[in-house]
């Protein structure tokens, strides 16, 4: 098969590559040789085949590869940010909207009734992020924020006497678990600069625009060496 011939199967072959991770892709190929039709069996080789060549590529399985990417966990670390995990505090404000409406439940964790340290644990483990489980040894995690106007969304904001937590979500609103008889919402921030005892940011406010073009042009490479690879190993002829 020719290079164009290829190019044109691209968008086919790609549409098959879920489909062989789950096993569907095998199934077609035994359907194929049961009827002889040798033009379907060998498209699903050749989807196998691309599909294979990019899961090498990305590190990820399929329904033929043996690798497998590993879930990015960090722990949340005293005056340094997590940036390991790739979450970003908007990630950690769209997390924290999940659990809108669950009743507050003094040492909870769950859906059924969490805490306000409890959801700032929850969330942060959502996101491949590990954090202390109460309030005072949640004040000592990430960077401190100098004040309120410098607070972006995903920040934490802790009172004196360390008794509470907050998420800060931006536009002057907080997200939090109040107490009990109260349930997880987003309310107008109530603190003051002179209420608070620290504000921490635990992961980037936001992903550098360095980062994001990476991944973008990295999804195009990774394309391209798939194919490369197809047609360098023959099983596209």
């Amino acid at each position: 098969m020719s290079v164009d011939a290829v190019l044109t199967r691209i968008s086919e072959i790609r549409t098959q590559i879920d489909a062989l991770r789950t096993g569907a892709g095998a199934a077609a190929a035994t359907t194929s040789a049961a009827s002889g039709s040798a033009d379907s069996a060998a498209s699903v080789a050749n989807s196998t085949a691309f599909a294979d060549a990019l899961a090498t590529a990305t590190g990820t399985a399929t329904a033929t590869g043996a690798t497998s990417a590993a879930a990015t966990s960090v722990d949340a670390g005293a005056g340094t940010i997590a940036t390991g995990s790739g979450a970003t505090g908007s990630d950690v404000v769209a997390d924290a909207k999940k659990y809108l409406g669950v009743p507050y439940v003094f040492g909870g964790t769950t859906t059924s009734g969490m805490d306000c340290s409890g959801l700032v644990q929850t969330v942060f483990k959502d996101l491949g992020v590990t954090m202390p489980r109460v309030v005072p040894d949640q004040a000592k995690m990430g960077v401190e924020v100098g004040s309120l106007k410098d607070a972006q969304p995903g920040d934490l904001i802790i009172p004196k006497g360390e008794g509470h937590v907050v998420i800060y979500v931006g536009d002057g609103k907080v997200l939090h678990a109040p107490h009990p008889g109260k349930d997880v919402r987003i309310v107008d921030n109530w603190y003051k600069d002179s209420d608070i005892a620290t504000i921490r940011r635990i992961v980037p406010a936001q992903a550098s625009a360095t980062t994001a073009s990476s991944v973008a042009a990295q999804g195009t490479d990774l394309q391209t060496a798939a194919l490369m690879s197809l047609l360098q190993s023959g099983s596209a002829a």
